[in-house]
């Protein structure tokens, strides 16, 4: 069955994106405004993505952020989108979200993935040759997670403290179809990385479908499709915005990644056909325009894919920007 747009869930991704001229500093004050912004729109979740040496995105120490944006607002529900596991110790992970929890009860959500967030260089300088068998063992350490939080955990000679009897939920993240297996056997939420790797979205999600398995956490399937947004008063003023995306894509297919450039007015002489090509199979999932045109291109995503939830990345230069795009966003999903 159909589902109007009207009738489910929109969250936030931020990727703490360092714009031009600014510092991580400056990015992390701007992110608790936007949290508050869009706790005030009716957004169900606000997400921090773990990712490592890359110098637009400041989020490496996921949990330290979760913490600042929780505090600076009341109600909206945040997290990982997610926590890089391999990068960890399950132990860890389950005492600085069961901190979290312990500090914002019933606000926590635990996304995990299964890639390092990084290259391989960096990767071998967070867990050196560990980072192997930590990607083999992901399904495994999502299982020790489990087993931390729970309350029979308790006689157990290792115990998370704080963590053990909370409820913290916990989620699959992906950006292919291994990990729509271990969300369905685990019957857990499915959250895929459709905002730069739309090519395998839909074999995934049909697969958790398929074999989802109902749990103790969860009855039905639910999917999670991350995309991004870029809206605007006009869908003029949109595609200019959203050339900052372009160009930092440009600098992810390049390896010369930058801090989000400011918008141009055409793409024309800055990127070649072959790289436009690429940027445009990445951002396959990536909604640009007016209210109307979002509104027109979202639900007919929704109709094609039958989500459950969307949640928005908006990488805007401008903060004010940023802040009327994900307002316009809201309009949409409120039927304003």
């Amino acid at each position: 069955m159909k589902r109007s747009i009207t009738n489910i869930p929109y969250s936030v991704l931020d990727l703490a994106t360092v714009i031009e001229g600014k510092t991580p500093a400056d990015t992390f004050k701007k992110s608790a405004d936007l949290a508050r912004h869009v706790e005030d729109l009716g957004y169900t979740r606000y997400w921090l993505a773990e990712h490592h040496n890359m110098i637009s995105v400041a989020s490496s120490a996921t949990s330290v952020v979760i913490g600042h944006i929780a505090a600076a607002t009341k109600t909206i529900r945040v997290g990982s989108g997610g926590i890089m596991l391999p990068n960890h110790s399950p132990l860890v992970i389950a005492e600085q979200f069961g901190t979290l929890e312990s500090l914002f009860p019933g606000r926590i959500d635990l996304g995990l993935g299964r890639a390092p967030g990084t290259d391989q260089v960096t990767a071998m300088a967070i867990r050196g040759e560990q980072r192997f068998q930590a990607a083999q063992t992901f399904p495994q350490d999502v299982l020790k997670l489990q087993a931390y939080f729970s309350s029979e955990n308790s006689g157990s000679s290792v115990r998370a403290i704080p963590g053990e009897g909370l409820d913290i939920p916990i989620w699959i993240l992906g950006s292919s179809t291994d990990s729509a297996h271990l969300a369905a056997a685990l019957g857990l939420p499915y959250a895929f990385a459709s905002h730069f790797a739309p090519a395998q979205f839909m074999t995934a999600i049909n697969i958790y479908r398929d074999k989802f398995k109902p749990s103790e956490h969860l009855q039905q399937p639910y999917v999670l499709a991350c995309v991004n947004v870029v809206a605007g008063e006009t869908d003029a003023e949109a595609n200019k915005l959203a050339t900052s995306l372009y160009q930092m894509f440009r600098g992810v297919i390049t390896g010369k990644r930058q801090l989000l450039p400011p918008p141009v007015d055409s793409m024309e002489g800055i990127w070649s056909d072959y790289e436009e090509e690429q940027i445009s199979q990445m951002l396959a999932c990536t909604f640009v325009g007016s209210k109307e045109t979002i509104k027109t291109d979202l639900q007919q995503f929704i109709d094609q894919t039958g989500v459950d939830e969307v949640m928005a990345s908006a990488h805007i230069f401008d903060h004010f920007a940023r802040l009327r795009s994900y307002e316009i966003l809201s309009e949409v999903f409120r039927g304003i």
